[in-house]
């Protein structure tokens, strides 16, 4: 299966999350997009937070960011970064709110899917 033929096997609403994943990366300039779907469809998007007294990923901020809102889980989560793989403490904040099924997919900065994993 090509790169593109994963991405079109995903649901469109998973699609959805990359593709902000992608734009929140490129419009700020930052080494990594990355967004949620809470369990009710609403959508969290962020980049890196990089401050001399504050350091997240995208993904840990935009799982912060879907807390602080109030969601109770988490139904997908997209990050689109050079990166080949998702570091373990992103995975770990997905799997606090989504629990251990909770599907991370991995794109890179074109778009296309690397990878989908489990949190």
């Amino acid at each position: 299966m090509t790169e593109s033929t994963a991405l079109d096997a995903l649901d469109p609403e998973d699609r959805k999350i990359i593709t902000l994943a992608r734009s929140a990366r490129a419009r700020n300039g930052v080494p990594e997009g990355a967004a949620v779907r809470d369990e009710t469809g609403r959508t969290y998007v962020a980049g890196t937070v990089a401050l001399e007294s504050l350091r997240l990923s995208a993904l840990q901020t935009a799982v912060a960011m879907a807390v602080a809102s109030g969601a109770k889980s988490l139904e997908a989560a997209a990050v689109v970064a050079d990166a080949t793989a998702v570091p373990g403490t992103d995975l770990s904040a997905v799997r606090d709110l989504g629990g251990p099924g909770t599907p991370v997919h991995l794109a890179g900065p074109d778009g296309a899917l690397r990878a989908t994993l489990s949190a």
